[in-house]
């Protein structure tokens, strides 16, 4: 089980419509394929999505640092070295999904080594996950519109909206038709993306204080060290960090000095390993967590789906699991299907997706 290559293979597929939040919008998910070889002949794969606005990572970047940097590094190793490659990943500053994709396609071709589902290695506690779906910045009528449609096509009933514009009223104006709409058949949260000030933050929750939400995530930049601390205070919800704490050192910071009381798990962040790692964390800390979306695809969202069911806390809400519904296309051979609102995750070893050769070809940009 000896590693013996690291591959990263950029790759670009259009969006259905530009997906927009406050801290930028995309286009088309031009993602990186990360896949691990072994002497056995088995083939670990996972997906890293640069978002520069995020991270600083971009496409171009993910793949020289897994190409020049990470893979001479783990050749070699044998899939059961997973602290020895995290060390060494840790070696270079920052490039949290390049690392997370490596990562996962290790967990993966172990999985496939070892003829069991990642999900069974984790944790293996449920065989499915309620999906919560993301509604991009647009006017009221047509967020409503799409919600209706994820619930009537997909039986989606836990949707994120997106908030942090100015002036607050477009975003309170949304969330009040939302729930004008659906009444209490719906679950509502909120994610700022950091686009408002903590004083702004205030008074938009207030305006939405009758509006039963969820979570409220990111509201405000997590640099303002003080007015965050306030915000917390006056939040009456669970207040979610997310692009705030990266790794497992950065939600110890958030939540013990009173800027956070939840935290999103994103695997295209911090991979099986460093995710495990932030679940232990939140079980001990007593924090509730919420499985979040990178604007992952299909390879992305099984990944965050095949950890989600391994553990309680992580399933216990609705995952963010259906971003790749606003993908023109995917690489997989047997498309991930939202039934009724849920994911099940698959039975099969490894992760639990094939890549479909001729899409891959069709969509990389290296050729």
């Amino acid at each position: 089980m000896k590693i013996t290559a690291v591959e990263a293979i950029p790759f670009a597929i259009p969006y259905t419509k530009p997906l927009k939040f406050a801290s930028g919008e995309v286009h088309a998910a031009e993602h990186v394929l990360v896949r691990v070889r072994t002497d056995d002949g088995i083939v670990g794969v996972a997906e890293a999505p640069p978002r520069p606005f995020t991270y600083g990572e971009t496409q171009d970047g993910i793949v020289a640092v897994v190409e020049k940097v990470f893979a001479p590094q783990l050749v070699g190793l044998t899939l059961l070295e997973r602290e020895v490659v995290g060390a060494r990943l840790a070696r270079t500053v920052g490039n949290p999904t390049a690392k997370a994709a490596v990562d996962m396609a290790i967990w993966d071709a172990l999985g496939k080594a070892l003829e069991l589902p990642v999900t069974d290695l984790l944790g293996g506690y449920t065989d499915r996950m309620r999906v919560s779906h993301m509604l991009g910045f647009d006017d009221p009528a047509t967020m409503v519109a799409e919600a209706e449609k994820m619930r009537d096509g997909y039986g989606i009933r836990t949707f994120k909206v997106k908030v942090g514009r100015r002036p607050i009223d477009l975003d309170v104006a949304v969330v009040r038709a939302l729930r004008d709409h659906f009444g209490d058949g719906v679950e509502l949260y909120v994610d700022g993306n950091r686009g408002w000030t903590a004083s702004e933050s205030a008074r938009a929750m207030r305006e939405m204080d009758d509006l039963g939400l969820l979570f409220a995530e990111e509201l405000c930049p997590a640099d303002d060290v003080l007015g965050r601390r306030w915000l917390v205070g006056k939040v009456d919800v669970p207040f979610i960090a997310d692009e705030s704490v990266p790794t497992p050192a950065d939600v110890t910071r958030e939540v013990l000095g009173g800027s956070a009381t939840a935290i999103s798990i994103k695997t295209a962040r911090t991979g099986f390993t460093g995710s495990r790692r932030v679940h232990h964390l939140a079980e001990g800390l007593g924090l509730e967590v919420v499985m979040g979306n990178q604007i992952d695809g299909q390879v992305g969202t099984a990944c965050a789906l095949a950890f989600g069911a391994a553990f309680a806390s992580t399933s216990r809400y609705a995952g963010e699991l259906s971003n790749f519904l606003d993908m023109s296309d995917d690489l997989l051979t047997v498309p991930l299907e939202i039934r009724d609102g849920y994911l099940h995750r698959s039975s099969t070893a490894g992760i639990g997706f094939e890549i479909d050769e001729d899409k891959l070809t069709k969509y990389r940009m290296d050729l």
